[in-house]
């Protein structure tokens, strides 16, 4: 009894620092903000004025959260399909046999764009859209398509997807790089047999990668929508929500109101809009995953 008193001491002790820090910096944020978003009140305020459910019968009542929600399914949806699928694509063409001796140099390549700051990548895409001396309206001047030259910022046709461009273009290397994890796994006796069957390339992509890869298709998918849903800084940066609305996210209009309009009350109903909608995403993830180790089971 003791050595076993003993043990459970000696893993609580090497828990307890995980859970204390998760208790401090994720459980009471969160628990606190769940009492803010039922109250009413400033950053200079020294009382909070209860208002109950006023909040969130005012998120109902707010076009910004819907302009912002669909925004943000946009920003998922556009994800999901350069990201999640583009990304598969390009992780399949990279462990081909045919790119094996320059496979290393664009893993490198195409992994580099993941560990810049996303505050530079803004900076340097600014300047890329720049109306007047942008590399993208140069090129397009350049190649004789004047008429595709624009203000892609500016105009609310085109701002949100040059902003969601942004994303496309540093996260895609990281979710191709999961699906290269996935696939370096999946036997190679399962590619000879195929090809012994006479199967072709596309033939053994659809019928052995993406079966073999499908639980790190859900986790890159649930992981891109999460993260679509909690963008700020490619909007913040590049455009401030702007113009008007056009480019306003979730977690925009919620720093926005907060820190700019003052009502902190409000923006912690909008926070927990966020939490809710991303814990939904998070428990399909997890159950899904969990369904299919039991099948496999």
């Amino acid at each position: 009894m003791k050595r076993e008193r003993k043990r459970n001491l000696q893993a609580f002790a090497f828990v307890f620092p995980g859970i204390l820090i998760l208790g401090i910096f994720v459980y009471y944020p969160l628990f606190k903000n769940i009492v803010y978003s039922f109250q009413s009140f400033t950053l200079s305020d020294i009382t909070k004025e209860w208002v109950g459910l006023a909040n969130y019968r005012q998120l109902f009542h707010d076009k910004i959260i819907f302009v912002s929600l669909k925004n943000n399914f946009l920003y998922a949806v556009i994800s999901i399909l350069i990201q999640v699928g583009f990304g598969l694509i390009l992780a399949a063409v990279l462990e081909d046999v045919a790119f094996r001796k320059v496979a290393p140099a664009l893993r490198s390549i195409y992994f580099i764009p993941t560990v810049i700051s996303m505050t530079v990548v803004c900076l340097l895409f600014d300047f890329i859209y720049n109306p007047q001396m942008g590399l993208l309206n140069s090129f397009l001047n350049l190649l004789g398509l004047d008429q595709l030259a624009h203000i892609w910022l500016g105009s609310k046709k085109t701002a949100m997807y040059a902003v969601i461009a942004v994303s496309q273009w540093q996260s895609t290397g990281y979710v191709a790089m999961l699906f290269i994890v996935a696939i370096q796994k999946i036997p190679t006796e399962l590619y000879e047999s195929a090809e012994v069957d006479g199967a072709g390339k596309f033939k053994r992509f659809f019928y052995i990668t993406v079966p073999q890869v499908r639980q790190m298709f859900f986790v890159t998918m649930i992981l891109t929508v999460v993260g679509a849903f909690t963008v700020f800084n490619e909007p913040y940066i590049l455009t401030g929500g702007g113009p008007g609305t056009s480019t306003m996210v979730l977690s925009l209009h919620m720093y926005q109101t907060g820190f700019v309009k003052n009502n902190m009350g409000y923006a912690s109903t909008i926070a927990m809009l966020i939490f809710v909608i991303t814990a939904v995403l998070s428990s399909v993830q997890f159950f899904t995953y969990g369904t299919d180790k039991e099948e496999r089971t």
